[in-house]
């Protein structure tokens, strides 16, 4: 009687550990914004993209992972451990400008830094206005 009292405890324990590894693999996934760029306002939105910046840098960096239509559903979204934004959520569209700026820059994880890659302000903010538009 004793093992098997034993036994149950150890597998509570194991159950609990289980459970508070689960909740803060959940909590890591907020990713905390600067308030500098959570406030930065975005020059660009009443511009006109006439020469597609924004679409051409998302083919060249976001399509593989966030898919043709935003949906994080991309051909090397599947690969990854880390669960790829779809850029058509409410979650996603509530965000401001300078966060999306932040994240797209910034990155983290499995989500590159841009910030050498595209370097022209302009260029930046065509590429944030552009995945908003999904």
């Amino acid at each position: 009687m004793k093992t098997k009292n034993n036994n149950i405890l150890v597998l509570l324990c194991l159950m609990t550990f289980f459970l508070i590894a689960s909740g803060y693999t959940l909590l890591q996934d907020d990713w905390v914004v600067p308030e500098k760029y959570k406030n930065m306002e975005n020059p660009y939105t009443q511009v006109e993209d006439e020469d597609e910046i924004g679409k051409d840098l998302y083919s060249m960096h976001c399509r593989s992972c966030h898919g043709k239509t935003g949906l994080g559903d991309g051909s090397k979204a599947f690969e990854l451990e880390s669960d790829v934004k779809d850029f058509t959520s409410k979650t996603f569209k509530s965000q401001s400008d300078g966060s999306i700026y932040f994240k797209i820059i910034i990155g983290r994880d499995e989500m590159p830094s841009f910030d050498k890659k595209i370097r022209e302000e302009e260029d930046r903010w065509m590429l944030v206005n552009y995945v908003k538009s999904f």
